[in-house]
């Protein structure tokens, strides 16, 4: 459990997903004392979203606690899924499920809340919250399970969303989730997780295709310029992606860029692919308020990558330049960096740029 049990009538709206780690968060929600109301946040209306909607309710009449069906199709479409369509047509690789959290799952969740009657509202993200005693503020903690830890995830989250935010699965590991849900006969015990890109059933390249997005074929060129071959559209292509490129090399080549003002993509060898420098877009802060001077700390340059030793320093226009300890794979502009000390979130914010470093 995250912080302190509360007991009697603290209300708790708990994002149930029909996954099987919210089902469990309202059992060990309900085990510390809270009053728990199940809220699905309905983001599609497609047969998939009304599927899910059934599992939570079947989890919450199993558990005997409230579940309510909260509207946001609309909301999710403005805040998320267009968003994602015009970063891609701008030439930008966007972290949907970062922005998602912050600007529609948290807000529409705690509305939610505010409806029903609940101080807090609680999802199943492996991570932890953490309240600093010196300045009062809230910030994002690594789960304890670092295979599964989301802090990345939730590092757009504001002040007052975190103040309000319970992750009662922070200490736990997937296992323990399983198994408790399989003690307690939940019928999504099993249920497999679900994709990241919640909105995309299939290859997103269809997805943007139906959506309008377009480019022109154009020439692929290496680091010098030096013409290679033909690109299908920028947007097909992401940077540091290495198949389906279609240029025969002694070497496979990776994308390393695109340069829109002549449509033309940019590969290189392995070598080529490492990065130095990274600008960053007008970070969200939490641990901290703001950043008045360079910082040594660790930055994860997508979700899935490892921590890196790095200085940040700030710019005009509240931008950061992040210099990296030693050269790591390129990243692409569109997504997340965010920067850690030890364990604790200090902030995170979009990727404009990337650089060799020299």
């Amino acid at each position: 459990m995250d912080g302190k049990a509360q007991t009697g009538t603290t209300r708790v709206a708990l994002g149930m997903s029909g996954g099987v780690d919210s089902a469990v968060s309202a059992a060990v929600l309900m085990r510390a004392g809270y009053a728990v109301v199940g809220v699905t946040c309905l983001f599609a209306s497609d047969e998939k979203s009304q599927a899910a909607a059934e599992d939570a309710a079947a989890v919450c009449a199993l558990l005997g606690i409230e579940h309510e069906v909260w509207e946001c199709e609309g909301a999710f479409e403005r805040s998320v899924v267009q968003p994602f369509v015009r970063d891609y047509a701008q030439g930008l690789t966007p972290s949907p499920c970062v922005s998602c959290n912050a600007l529609c799952k948290m807000p529409q969740l705690f509305a939610a809340a505010d409806r029903y009657g609940c101080e807090k509202a609680a999802t199943g993200h492996y991570a932890r919250i953490a309240q600093f005693e010196e300045s009062g503020r809230f910030a994002v903690k690594a789960a304890l399970d670092a295979s599964k830890d989301q802090s990345y995830m939730l590092s757009q989250l504001t002040q007052a969303q975190l103040a309000r935010l319970v992750l009662p699965l922070g200490a736990a590991t997937k296992t323990d989730v399983r198994m408790l849900a399989a003690d307690l006969g939940l019928p999504v015990a099993d249920k497999p997780e679900s994709q990241d890109i919640c909105f995309i059933d299939g290859d997103h390249l269809s997805f943007l295709e139906e959506r309008g997005v377009a480019d022109a074929p154009g020439v692929i060129v290496d680091a010098r310029g030096q013409a290679l071959g033909r690109h299908n559209g920028l947007f097909r292509y992401t940077i540091g992606q290495r198949k389906g490129i279609g240029i025969a090399a002694p070497e496979p080549y990776y994308v390393i860029g695109k340069r829109f003002d002549r449509n033309e993509l940019v590969v290189g060898f392995k070598r080529e692919t490492l990065i130095g420098t990274v600008r960053v877009a007008r970070p969200n802060w939490q641990a901290i308020e703001s950043l008045d001077a360079p910082l040594d700390c660790m930055v994860k340059l997508r979700y899935r990558s490892i921590k890196a030793a790095c200085t940040v320093t700030p710019c005009d226009g509240g931008s950061v330049d992040v210099r990296l300890v030693s050269p790591q794979p390129t990243t692409a502009p569109g997504q997340h960096a965010v920067f850690y000390l030890g364990e604790t979130v200090l902030g995170g914010g979009m990727i404009e740029a990337v650089g060799d470093g020299s």
